[in-house]
């Protein structure tokens, strides 16, 4: 085999050492050194060359790796394979190395303490090497020279592969030399039992959506992959002829689960877009700090977590979860407008605003974020209707009631999205921890997802004892905690957005506040009121099964007007034209019952009501039938200046009808049915009254 040969230069690098410092062991043992010289292609100086056999033992095994790894970047001779050509990438080449320290601290750093173990057998360069090798490898590693030679080979290779990346990006690759003498980490999910298409098919099984509602079990999966690979096979597909077992594929699904990150794409199909939006998906946090105090409040109802009596209005009692609709500021996280109720709608939270604005701490805030409840998007609340806007209110219904009470405007929550409206539900959950749990009817939370959460409670016995609070006794421990407790204790989210004051009332009180006057409160109380648009019929306003009348709706007969009414005072409605103008108020009537059992009172105001319409109608008709002449004496004669032509065509009125009768032919009526009774009927009556008397005198005489 030819002698090779390598420059100063490169001999230098296999040595490692400086260019200078083989230059000079050079110069001093030139016959140790087998050289020659060749011209250079450049010009100028002969290079010199030196035999690689000239070297030590480690350069020129590294020499030899060195010339194993050209063949890397070699082009492949046609009809060879590529893997008999270029050798093997190592492991740790591709390696992130500060991963690696991380995750196997240990075997890092044995494997320094290993390298400067081969460095030093490598040094070595005298005679009788292999029981020079038995013997260190005895002494320093406890095993063989076959795993001192392993060893060693490795390190070459790796200082190979160093060398090499160096010289293509200039970068440093000495961890390779360490690395190399590293166990390889343990490959995990390649699981070469089972082929690619039963793995699709077992993806496919898992995370199918039905299977995943249905909370399918492994032993479920397993069974279906048996059916399906005995189709295949029938079918002709040998590769199906062996499945991997069922603990193989456990481990596979659990990989999936874990290694591949699908445990969240799994809790997407088996629960669904809305609750992985709840549960799973990012969220991001406002920076309400920016705000001013009472620029934007949040709304929404709470159920309570507890039980309270409740009294009806037919007097019957019974127990119920009251239902909470308040206000958050979100700057300082104050609870405003605190209403207690039965059920909540739309009247409730009206009643929730106005606490809000006429109490303190309160005000006019300037925007609203409501949730997306129809109590809260009605088109009298907002001025618009959920879909298309369709009928017409009037006046400020028209407005919507948020901006009727000087709110500039409101935003709605997406609809199924909680987190939207994140710091009035905070505060709902703070009210079942801290307040509601201390009730002793808490039967626990209704949107708990484990059985755990609800405590059984028999409530029907607590309210037969009377161990339930009511509505107002309940009322009044939640003020109570409400104002001495929750206002007055730091909040942890004015602590993460830096608040100067943690407190919510301190926060309030203090900080930049937007103010707004408040509509006076009669202006208020309006507002509260239900409005319609009804028909005016001649019978009045029919509502509710009753009749509501009062004499200016008279004109109004058979148009629409419009309606305020008090829900809790039915017997009067306050209506309005269609511009606005108050017309009257109209009275509820009592209804007329079929004669001969109408009432007098009732029968009489009917009467006078109508005598009034038809007065008020002749007494209108009168004044535009008058006369020019009767106007103003300078139209006296207007009628025959202008020929007398009347506005109607047709035949002369007469006078007086003629005063002719015809006489009916019935003989009963001719004698007399109609007449008067004859005297000689009179008459006799007188003689037998004369007789009858006489004859009761002679009757008393003889004392009968």
């Amino acid at each position: 085999m030819a002698e090779a040969y390598v420059t100063l230069a490169e001999a230098a690098e296999l040595e490692g050492v400086k260019y200078k410092t083989m230059a000079q062991r050079l110069s001093r043992k030139k016959q140790a050194f087998e050289t020659k010289t060749e011209k250079s292609e450049t010009g100028g100086r002969d290079v010199v060359l030196v035999a690689v056999s000239s070297l030590s033992k480690q350069a020129r095994n590294a020499w030899k790796e060195r010339e194993k790894l050209k063949s890397f970047t070699e082009e492949v001779p046609e009809g060879q394979e590529a893997a008999e050509q270029k050798p093997e990438v190592p492991w740790y080449v591709n390696m992130d190395i500060d991963w690696y320290i991380e995750n196997y601290k240990e075997r890092y750093y044995k494997a320094v303490e290993l390298g400067n173990v081969v460095r030093k057998f490598l040094q070595y360069d005298e005679g009788d090497r292999t029981k020079y090798a038995e013997e260190f490898a005895q002494k320093h590693l406890g095993n063989g020279q076959r795993t001192l030679y392993r060893y060693t080979k490795a390190y070459l290779e790796a200082s190979a592969w160093a060398d090499k990346l160096q010289k293509e990006d200039g970068a440093g690759y000495e961890f390779f030399k360490v690395l190399c003498l590293c166990r390889k980490p343990k490959e995990t999910g390649c699981f070469p039992s089972i082929k690619p298409e039963v793995k699709q098919v077992i993806k496919n099984i898992w995370f199918n959506e039905d299977f995943a509602r249905n909370q399918g079990t492994r032993e479920m999966l397993y069974e279906k992959l048996t059916a399906i690979a005995n189709i295949n096979l029938k079918a002709g597909m040998t590769e199906w002829e062996k499945i991997p077992s069922y603990q193989t594929v456990v481990r596979y699904i659990n990989y999936l689960m874990e290694d591949e990150n699908m445990r969240n794409a799994y809790f997407l199909a088996s629960r669904g877009t809305r609750e992985y939006k709840n549960k799973v998906m990012v969220k991001g946090s406002r920076d309400t700090k920016g705000l001013q105090v009472m620029q934007i409040v949040m709304g929404d109802e709470h159920t309570f977590d507890c039980w309270v009596s409740y009294k009806q209005p037919n007097g019957k009692v019974i127990a119920i979860k009251p239902h909470l609709a308040a206000w958050v500021d979100m700057r300082s996280r104050v609870i405003m407008g605190d209403v207690l109720c039965k059920d909540a709608n739309s009247d409730i939270l009206k009643q929730s605003l106005l606490k809000m604005i006429y109490s303190e701490p309160g005000g006019v805030p300037e925007y609203l974020y409501i949730d997306n409840g129809k109590d809260y998007t009605a088109k009298t609340m907002t001025g618009r209707d959920r879909n298309d806007r369709s009928g017409l209110n009037f006046d400020n219904e028209t407005q919507g009631f948020y901006k009727s009470i000087g709110i500039k405007d409101d935003h709605r929550a997406l609809p199924y999205e909680p987190w939207s409206k994140g710091q009035i539900e905070r505060f709902f959950r703070t009210v079942c921890n801290k307040f509601t749990r201390w009730m002793k009817s808490y039967t626990g939370t209704l949107t708990g997802s484990k059985t755990s959460d609800k405590v059984e409670k028999d409530i029907k016995r607590m309210l037969e004892r009377g161990e339930l609070l009511t509505l107002e006794e309940f009322y009044e421990k939640w003020h109570e905690w409400l104002t001495t407790v929750y206002m007055h204790t730091e909040h942890s989210g004015l602590k993460k957005m830096g608040e100067t004051y943690k407190k919510p009332y301190d926060c309030f009180m203090n900080e930049d506040r937007y103010f707004k006057a408040a509509p006076p409160k009669s202006y208020a109380t309006m507002l509260m009121m239900k409005s319609e648009n009804v028909l005016v019929r001649n019978i009045g306003i029919t509502k509710w099964g009753y009749e509501y009348r009062s004499d200016e709706l008279c004109d109004y007969i058979g148009r629409k007007v419009d309606i305020k009414y008090d829900p809790d005072d039915m017997a009067v409605l306050y209506v309005f034209d269609q511009k606005g103008k108050r017309i009257c108020e109209a009275y509820c009537q009592e209804l007329l019952q079929i004669a001969p059992k109408v009432t007098q009172k009732a029968l009489e105001e009917h009467l006078k009501m109508q005598k009034r319409q038809q007065k008020r109608d002749r007494e209108r008709l009168e004044e535009a039938r008058r006369p020019f002449e009767e106007l103003n004496e300078q139209y006296v004669g207007f009628n025959e200046a202008t020929g007398g032509i009347d506005l109607m065509i047709g035949g002369k009125k007469q006078d007086k009808a003629a005063k002719v009768i015809a006489m009916p032919k019935d003989r009963t009526y001719q004698q007399g049915f109609r007449a008067e009774k004859r005297e000689d009927d009179e008459q006799d009556s007188e003689y037998m009254s004369r007789q009858a008397e006489n004859a009761l005198k002679k009757l008393r005489a003889i004392g009968v």
